[in-house]
């Protein structure tokens, strides 16, 4: 091709010239030279244009041979390459081959390949959803399933599921089962290295079957077990009291779609009934919606920031309160080492404005944000997207929120009396915050 180029030039101008000079009538000398001045410069101008064109060109197929080379060298910046796909195959070719049993279910192995790219992260709150397990979610975030009564949380150190909380009234509550239980066996198959979500998905099923539970309890020398009957669970995530000397009580076990309306409607309620002070128990309250959080916080909190995320750019994202529902009377925090996520948001807030005291043990720290993102084909991925900060520039994440007053739970006499001595310790405190009030 280069030698085309540069031949191409030299032979077409002289050519052409001379076709034009045979075909031109004879003229006087005059007119001779200036033709022969004005072809020079046409023959001048056609090699100019046919090198540099000729220039180009070659540049252009260096530029193309660079470009094929590098990406040659390149390492693909897709998994799904030719040399992956075919590695699935053969993988495919050879179960079909040796596995030792004939019948293999096809929709298991892809929906393996795609829950095990998601747990390739490492990540324990990144999860891959089928269509039945995003269902699932959605009702649960309604706050309305089919299941025993009882919030399942992860414990992510030692990779097990445990009861993060009880629901009144529920099977679950009948059957017995207590915070902290750690779920061993769900109808005798373990449920030990599985995602929080299918440890979920084992316990709740069709309404009147029973859920087997084989549970460890801290204190018990052997396993416990449990058969719980599975009911449809309309889960109230708020639950208020008023105690004597006009202490009002409020419990936030979930924050999901329902709990800002109930939250709203505990709070009216109480300050009709002449509340001086309230106690908000977030213990064993696993998290839940960012949104639910936000705007529980702007019933509560003076003018400014709630809560902040950033992402991996440093983008950052504020949620912030116009403090016109500012809470104006004595606050007692209760939480615990179950008291995750949005609640720790929320307790979080309350302690770096200073609005109310925090009374009980250290919160699980977990402060980084989930998205749910939904996918064509009816599944989803939720993958952990940002951290989170309190409003004075506090990552908890690992860490937790230490209380203003460690004041450690009595579980033995709670579960063998009904004694709450840590809820009994907050109605003292705050008897006295009431009093003291002009």
């Amino acid at each position: 091709m280069e030698d085309n180029l540069n031949n191409y030039p030299n032979d077409y101008p002289n050519n052409a010239a001379n076709n034009m000079a045979n075909q031109m009538p004879p003229k006087k000398s005059s007119g001779g030279f200036l033709s022969g001045f004005f072809s020079g410069i046409l023959l001048s101008l056609l090699v100019a244009c046919c090198i540099y064109t000729g220039v180009r060109f070659y540049y252009i197929y260096q530029m193309k041979q660079e470009n094929e080379a590098a990406k040659a060298q390149a390492p693909s910046e897709s998994l799904a390459d030719d040399m992956t796909m075919e590695k699935l195959r053969v993988m495919e070719e050879t179960i079909d081959k040796y596995y030792y049993e004939e019948n293999v279910d096809k929709d298991s192995l892809e929906d393996g390949i795609y829950d095990g790219l998601i747990a390739a992260l490492g990540d324990p709150y990144s999860t891959y959803y089928t269509v039945e397990d995003l269902e699932s979610l959605m009702q649960q975030t309604e706050g309305v399933y089919y299941g025993i009564g009882a919030y399942v949380g992860m414990d992510t150190q030692t990779g097990l599921a445990h009861i993060s909380g009880v629901i009144e009234d529920t099977p679950a509550q009948a059957a017995g089962l207590r915070d902290g239980d750690v779920i061993y066996m769900v109808d005798g198959e373990s449920m030990q290295g599985l995602e929080l979500s299918e440890v979920v998905a084992n316990i709740k099923g069709l309404e009147g079957t029973l859920v087997h539970l084989t549970i460890y309890r801290e204190g018990e020398k052997d396993y416990l077990e449990f058969d719980v009957e599975r009911k449809k669970i309309e889960s109230p995530t708020v639950k208020h009291e008023m105690y004597e000397n006009g202490i009002g009580y409020i419990q936030i076990t979930e924050f999901d779609d329902v709990t800002v309306d109930q939250f709203s409607e505990a709070l009216a309620v109480l300050r009709g009934q002449g509340m001086k002070g309230l106690i908000l128990d977030l213990r064993a309250n696993p998290g839940g919606n960012l949104s639910a959080v936000v705007e529980i916080s702007r019933q509560l909190l003076p003018k400014g920031l709630i809560v902040y995320t950033e992402d991996r750019d440093g983008n950052r994202t504020e949620y912030s309160c116009d403090g016109t529902k500012k809470f104006d009377k004595p606050l007692i925090v209760l939480v615990n080492g179950y008291s995750a996520s949005a609640s720790e948001i929320l307790a979080g807030a309350i302690k770096d404005y200073g609005i109310g005291e925090l009374i009980g043990t250290t919160t699980f720290g977990k402060g980084i944000v989930q998205r749910v993102i939904s996918l064509s084909d009816g599944t989803a991925v939720k993958l952990t997207v940002s951290s989170y900060f309190t409003p004075k520039g506090n990552n908890i994440h690992g860490i937790g929120i230490e209380p203003d007053e460690v004041y450690e739970f009595d579980g033995d006499r709670y579960y063998d009396d009904g004694y709450d001595n840590q809820l009994e310790h907050a109605k003292e405190v705050m008897a006295g915050k009431v009093e003291s009030e002009p």
